[in-house]
């Protein structure tokens, strides 16, 4: 009886370790991993089609030969909020210089982004990523994010923050096709 409280307690004592040790090695590999960048500066941008509050498709690929001001961001993003005015501003500047911006909503309603951009007057294409698949491929966090992609279809920086309206005219000076 003696032997088979002994041969319990092992087996007891054997299980518990292995949990412990497991859940140790889960705790210090997650807190040890990096953040693994997908994209920099110098990489192609990865195409993708979006689909505007108009209804229509916009493909990154389309914009070759120009710069693209790629933002992602949210409604609910105070400093969204706040740079989208400015981006408005500087893209009736840009437009015609061959500087586009393409503003991508991480997976709102139609509704929440269309009352959005007419409080804010806003004139540039925004397109909704609904299944947020562009926003894991360019790997944003936090938002606002924004790439600047130059003509070639280069990842030329990324800004994450809110960005002043002089940091956008400055960025969008930079993607400007020569």
């Amino acid at each position: 009886m003696a032997q088979t409280k002994q041969k319990r307690f092992l087996i007891r004592t054997l299980i518990l370790t292995v949990l412990a040790v497991a859940i140790i090695y889960t705790i210090y590999n997650n807190a040890t991993k990096d953040k693994f960048e997908v994209l920099g500066v110098g990489d192609e941008a990865p195409d993708f089609t979006l689909v505007d509050l108009n209804g229509e498709e916009h493909r990154l690929s389309d914009y070759k030969g120009q710069g693209v001001f790629l933002n992602f961001w949210g409604t609910w993003c105070k400093p969204c909020a706040k740079e989208m005015p400015a981006m408005d501003r500087q893209y009736e500047v840009f437009k015609d210089q061959g500087v586009q911006i393409l503003a991508v909503n991480i997976a709102q309603s139609n509704f929440e982004v269309e009352r959005f951009a007419d409080q804010y007057g806003l004139d540039f294409p925004i397109v909704i990523d609904k299944t947020k698949s562009v926003m894991e491929a360019y790997n944003i966090d936090p938002l606002p994010t924004t790439l600047l992609i130059n003509p070639d279809g280069e990842i030329e920086k990324i800004v994450r923050g809110e960005m002043t309206e002089q940091d956008i005219a400055l960025f969008m000076e930079q993607i400007r096709p020569e």
